[in-house]
């Protein structure tokens, strides 16, 4: 591992903050914590800490002594001043002299001592970094230096690669305790350059930021030294069909076998979202013949156990084709996942004092042999969050596998850090979003009804993929959402650009939930004089491209068995048609029989097929400028959008997005048709 410490960026981001009024020391502080956190192989997702004792200002103006540590919520990647706030330093060091100090008690000590009231809660190691006598102090949890911390001979290999730089602190949970120990420990051997926890991670200190980051990096690449040159044998390989099934195909499953029904509401679900990751050493790593053994010893670090649980589920080997037992096989191994988690939770509750609730039991990894790992969550970040540790897990075991049998902690040292308060805060308690955990496809996404739909699917939690055929249009409406937004060229038109455009997502996310077909275009003529070309040009996007969207969907859908939801954009020409509108009205019509054709063949299914007649749309998200010049080329005035409006309101695309979204959300409600258009008798449903 080499260092990226460069003096030029160092004084540079002093200067920076400096002008901010940024002690230089957390200035420094921030330079390097931004280093080791942008460092997968250091830290992941909020992990590690980081801290600076110097001198600041309380609120009445007096210079004291602080500690400057990492804050709740921050991660070291993208940390800034704020994310490491003052504490007082003193009284920290008075509570070396305490017997006992408990989570909540720490908490509060640490809360009553900041310098501002209002910072974040600092981290649950500081009264290590307190402990300790160095200006700078770093933490990470080193891929390298758990693949050698976690072995059954763990000291006798940590001392022969570190020999008297570093000294070694058995596993203690985080908080009071370990801080306790390890100021023992390093009491008794005061020239070491770091500790390693084992089990845990590895801190180094220092008088500057440079010699405490170098230091991490100087011991982290010893333990990399450590490592066989030659891994591609580290595994033996076990037996797989010849085949196998492709992620698109695959991904689906495994979704819904790891979706469960809400008990509170009939017909909803508990969805996840996938992140899948495949490699060279991910495939070595998942095909390997004792994979129930290794994958399933429990993590490398225990603030894992949080984001992935203690292990991950293995999937059936997935044959191409794909055969309904696959699919039986995967929800069985779920439920006996399921199953062995409630177990695990029932044997370790009965131990405390005080009963905990059980966790969501579903599995946050999925190893699925032939193909690679899937991260779950209820979000694409959380999904993510957990595809990165399964990752970064497949590299530190191969690495342990190497030296020598990868190990783990006892099971009971897992659940408690699992159901640890301070740890479980780290997760934050904010309620699920209606949406959260569903995947949203909307055609036409670049348009203006596309748009403000997707933007309004977003806000509400949904996983959001805008299909368009000018993907310029789809991804600036995915830019404007202002969320983590896919956008997909897509030719509603052709069979293949949709099966790609679906496969894209499914790859994604894992799945889709809601669909909402909304692509269309108008074309005028009498119906008597058309020519025929103009007729089935405007079939071809205003009803074919509907029943492609719709059937790439229901494959899908079908896969996962958690139902679905099917809208559709059918305009009020479908009921009420205008003069000279024929070709675009006929189309229309037809698909407001297909949503009710898709709402009959498969109810049975779970899967709602619903539809929006919209008319005379005004976009919210267009200047009065914008409106003006769309409105002369199409010859409309601004008493046209209103004639007929039994409201005489203006209806927008946010409006239509709403109807939309209430659909979403309407789970006993199929074949219907929502009317938005401020009032037209004409196009009333009777």
């Amino acid at each position: 591992m080499l260092s990226r410490w460069v003096d030029k960026d160092a004084q540079q981001c002093v200067e920076r903050y400096g002008a901010a009024g940024v002690n230089p020391d957390v200035a420094l502080r921030v330079y390097t914590s931004r280093l080791l956190g942008r460092d997968a192989n250091l830290v992941l997702h909020g992990g590690g800490n980081t801290s600076v004792k110097t001198t600041g200002r309380d609120l009445l103006g007096e210079t004291i002594d602080v500690i400057h540590v990492k804050g709740s919520g921050w991660d070291l990647a993208d940390i800034e001043p704020a994310g490491l706030p003052a504490v007082r330093l003193a009284p920290l060091g008075k509570t070396r002299k305490l017997s006992s100090l408990g989570d909540e008690e720490m908490v509060a000590i640490l809360r009553s001592n900041l310098v501002d009231p209002a910072a974040p809660t600092p981290s649950v190691e500081t009264l290590l970094h307190a402990f300790m006598p160095h200006k700078f102090i770093d933490h990470t949890h080193s891929s390298a230096v758990l693949s050698i911390a976690n072995q059954p001979d763990r000291e006798a290999i940590c001392r022969e690669v570190y020999g008297k730089r570093a000294a070694l602190v058995p596993y203690v949970m985080p908080g009071f305790a370990l801080a306790i120990q390890a100021a023992q420990i390093f009491d008794s051997q005061p020239q070491v350059e770091g500790l390693i926890l084992l089990h845990h991670g590895i801190f180094t200190f220092g008088e500057s930021a440079q010699e405490s980051y170098e230091r991490m990096i100087g011991l982290v690449s010893l333990a990399e030294a450590r490592r066989p040159a030659a891994k591609t044998k580290v595994f033996i390989a076990g037996d797989l069909p010849a085949n196998i099934a492709p992620l698109t195909q695959v991904a689906p499953i495994i979704r819904g076998a790891c979706s469960i029904p809400d008990p509170a509401i009939q017909g909803a679900y508990r969805r996840m979202i996938l992140d899948f990751r495949t490699s060279l050493a991910i495939l070595q790593y998942v095909n390997g013949r004792d994979l129930g053994r290794y994958s399933q010893s429990g993590v490398v670090t225990p603030d894992h156990t949080i984001r992935t649980k203690n292990r991950p589920l293995i999937s059936p080997p997935a044959p191409l084709p794909l055969s309904k037992s696959f699919a039986e096989d995967l929800r069985a191994a779920v439920q006996r996942y399921v199953a062995e988690y409630r177990a695990y939770f029932a044997r370790h509750n009965a131990r405390q004092k005080i009963p905990k609730r059980q966790l969501d039991p579903m599995p946050r990894v999925v190893l699925a042999p032939g193909l690679g790992l899937f991260g779950l969550g209820h979000n694409s970040n959380e999904a993510k969050v957990a595809a990165d540790i399964a990752e970064s897990t497949v590299q530190t075991i191969t690495d342990a596998e190497a030296i020598g049998r990868f190990q783990s902690l006892p099971e009971n040292d897992l659940f408690d850090m699992e159901y640890w308060s301070l740890e479980q805060a780290k997760l934050g308690k904010t309620p699920p979003k209606p949406l959260a955990g569903q995947v949203a496809v909307i055609t036409g996404g670049g348009g203006t009804i596309g748009a403000a739909t997707g933007k309004l699917f977003a806000d509400n939690g949904a996983e959001v993929a805008l299909l368009d055929l000018n993907e310029a249009a789809a991804k600036e409406a995915a830019r404007q959402i202002g969320v983590a937004v896919m956008a997909v060229q897509c030719d509603v038109t052709s069979t293949a650009s949709v099966a790609s455009a679906f496969e894209a997502v499914t790859a994604r996310f894992g799945g889709v939930d809601i669909v909402v077909s909304n692509a269309g275009a108008a074309w005028q003529g009498r119906i008597g004089e058309v020519d025929e070309s103009i007729l089935r040009k405007s079939f071809e996007i205003n009803f074919f491209a509907h029943q492609k969207i719709a059937q790439a969907a229901v494959r899908v859908m079908l896969a996962q068995d958690t139902g679905g939801a099917l809208l559709f954009n059918v305009s009020k020409q479908a009921v009420n048609p205008g003069a000279d509108f024929g070709p675009y009205g006929l189309p229309k019509a037809a698909t407001l029989f297909l949503v009710r054709q898709y709402a009959l063949d498969y109810g049975k299914d779970g899967i709602r097929a619903n539809a929006v007649n919209a008319d005379r749309i005004r976009s919210g998200l267009l200047t009065p400028e914008m409106i003006a010049k769309r409105s002369s080329a199409r010859g409309i005035t601004e008493e046209d959008y209103m004639a007929g409006n039994l409201l005489k309101r203006e209806v927008t695309a946010q409006d239509v997005a709403q109807a939309f979204l209430s659909h979403a959300l309407a789970l006993k409600t199929t074949a219907d048709v929502t009317t938005v258009d401020g009032g037209n008798i004409a196009a009333a449903l009777r």
